[in-house]
């Protein structure tokens, strides 16, 4: 799914008013309905209404939806921001058409005097200002906005909780706190920021029909990895397969009091669907793996605290390689990481230590082609600076992808995937119950077990972190988020694979 840019959303509007053909009121009036649908379906007529309206088309929305729960029974007052100046066209047919029912009250909003109490039991409905929003809110705007904040009343958004621009970063500006943003045909990259998270609440994409003969016509770098874009990624075996077919991998992890990382990783490794998994541990792991992991191979270094080298006849052999999980930062341990950097010349999933001990030199290596970095936003910044704000880190990891050759997995509740090629796509699988220790390591064994398989490391970046997010939600699902560790993410992903079957 294309997540496009605020001005190509209008041009989408425009291309469908000109081809279907339907008239912009009407668009209007079939954005609004679906909203009125999605009220209807979730209970929500029980309440009474305060829907607030700026003099734009989002306003217009306002007005519609307020006229079709009129028509139904609902108690609704309108509150109209006023500057003393007509709307849109649109918005005025609907105003019109509005005061054709008396039960609604309407209100203009001109200074804070006009503002008023609202009781908790009152569902808010913000159509303030849409996604064409360009500037921050300020003077009786900014007010309203808080005054909307403050009521402690259930918050329904349209289209965009005003004073959040879709395109650029809003931190710091004054933005409605929605509970429910109800969206039209595609998200938005506001919200797939963690820096919005306070606004946006449950996010709901709302089809109106927007002809899709539109998007093959229009630019974009991003896009959203759905079940579409797995399902003609993901690889069924053949029955008459065994497993010489599905590669050979290697996971380079643990330390001294961490080898439970490498253990994680291992076993995720091991449930992508990897033929065969030697994994290279300290000493003092030789036991716990071979006990933990019985399905692996086991090689140790000559130190039983740390790697100091990976000492390995034949490390070419492997058809991918993962490394950092619990691994620690010694100075030994990031000297046998260059050494395997000058040997190995297939893509490389670098995690964690390894990711930490890559910002501890001077500069960043040479680093094998479509090698996959997967850091958290504190390694990312360890590695590439400090950033502003979430829209300046998304750009600077797609510039550091083209730069280095490389994928970059910058992992969050969105996780997103920077390119060589300037594409990015971000993850919308998972939920919060994966903030747990662990969750990351597992990642890292999933990866490389794809990439052993033959996937592309694009390919197996985008399946595995669709697969780990949606058996994060199966384990939800089951044993809640608070519960989930990192063991039960495991455990999910062959239900996770299952999904893509059916």
């Amino acid at each position: 799914m294309k997540i496009l840019k605020a001005d190509q959303i209008r041009s989408w509007d425009q291309f469908t008013m000109e081809h279907e053909p339907v008239a912009s009121i009407d668009l209007m009036e079939r954005a609004a309905a679906k909203c009125f649908e999605w009220l209807s379906d979730n209970g929500w007529f029980v309440h009474s209404f305060g829907i607030f309206c700026g003099k734009g088309n989002n306003g217009g929305d306002g007005l519609a939806i307020a006229r079709m729960l009129a028509g139904r029974g609902s108690k609704v007052s309108v509150y109209i921001l006023e500057f003393g100046h007509k709307g849109t066209d649109d918005f005025q047919t609907n105003l019109a058409k509005l005061h054709l029912y008396p039960s609604v009250d309407i209100h203009f909003i001109q200074d804070e005097n006009n503002f008023h109490s609202l009781s908790q039991d009152t569902v808010i409905i913000d159509a303030l200002f849409g996604s064409g929003l360009t500037r921050p809110l300020e003077g009786i705007t900014a007010k309203l906005v808080d005054h909307i904040n403050d009521s402690g009343c259930t918050i329904i958004t349209i289209d965009v909780p005003s004073g959040m621009s879709v395109d650029l970063s809003s931190k710091g500006n004054k933005i409605v706190k929605a509970n429910y943003t109800l969206s039209f045909q595609c998200y938005k990259l506001g919200f797939l920021v963690a820096e919005n998270t306070a606004f946006i609440g449950d996010v709901i994409i709302l089809d109106i029909g927007l002809l899709p003969e539109f998007l093959p016509t229009i630019g974009t770098n991003l896009e959203l990895i759905d079940n579409s874009i797995v399902r003609s990624i993901y690889k069924p075996r053949n029955r008459f397969a065994h497993k010489g077919n599905f590669g050979h991998a290697m996971i380079v992890a643990g330390s001294y009091g961490k080898i439970g990382a490498a253990v994680l990783s291992a076993k995720a490794c091991l449930r992508s669907g990897v033929g065969l998994l030697t994994c290279f541990v300290p000493k003092c792991a030789y036991d716990i793996l071979q006990t933990a992991v019985s399905e692996a191979m086991v090689m140790t270094d000559s130190n039983s605290s740390i790697i100091t080298r990976i000492e390995d006849d034949d490390v070419l052999k492997y058809d991918s390689i993962g490394i950092g999980p619990g691994l620690g930062t010694a100075s030994e341990t990031r000297t046998a990481f260059k050494e395997l950097l000058s040997i190995y010349k297939k893509p490389i999933v670098i995690d964690a230590d390894a990711l930490n001990g890559m910002s501890m030199e001077k500069t960043l290596p040479s680093l094998p082609l479509g090698t996959i970095l997967t850091p958290h936003p504190k390694e990312f910044e360890r590695l590439f600076g400090e950033c502003k704000n979430d829209f300046e880190r998304i750009e600077k990891g797609l510039h550091y992808a083209k730069q280095l050759n490389c994928l970059i997995v910058l992992k969050g509740h969105h996780s997103f995937i920077a390119t060589p090629s300037g594409k990015g796509y971000f993850n919308n699988t998972g939920n919060a119950g994966m903030a747990t220790a662990g969750s990351g390591d597992v990642l890292t064994g999933m990866i490389t077990g794809l990439l052993a398989q033959d996937y592309s490391s694009e390919e197996a970046s985008m399946l595995a972190v669709y697969l780990h997010g949606s058996a994060g939600d199966i384990a939800a699902k089951e044993i809640s988020q608070e519960a989930m560790i990192a063991g039960d993410i495991i455990d999910s992903i062959g239900k996770a694979f299952k999904q893509l079957e059916t």
